[in-house]
C-alpha cells in the first residue's frame, strides 16, 4: 500500500476489505471505527480548549443566543455582497 493515497482511493480499498470480512469481523470493525471517531473528536474538543479564552467567549455567545442576540448569517456581509436595505 502506497504512503500516500488520496481519500476515494482509500475508501475504495477499505470497502473492499470489509466485504471480505465474517459479520463478526464486520462488528470489531465497526466498534474500532466508532472507537476512532470518539477519539478524533475528544481530540478536537482538547485543541478547543486548549485557545485561551476559548471557554469564556463559548460562554458569552451561548447566552447571547440565549437572549436572542444573534444576527442571521445570510445577512452577514461578504466580499460579493452588500448588506440588504
Amino acid at each position: 500500500m502506497s504512503a500516500v493515497q488520496s481519500r476515494p482511493i482509500l475508501l475504495k480499498e477499505l470497502e473492499r476489505r470489509l466485504r471480505t470480512l465474517s459479520l463478526e469481523r464486520l462488528r470489531v470493525a465497526s466498534d474500532f471505527l466508532a472507537y476512532l471517531e470518539d477519539r478524533e473528536s475528544a481530540e478536537a474538543t482538547e485543541e478547543l480548549l486548549r485557545i485561551a479564552g476559548f471557554e469564556e467567549a463559548l460562554a458569552q455567545a451561548l447566552r447571547q443566543v440565549q437572549n436572542g442576540e444573534v444576527v442571521q448569517w445570510i445577512f452577514l456581509p461578504s466580499a460579493n455582497s452588500p448588506l440588504p436595505k
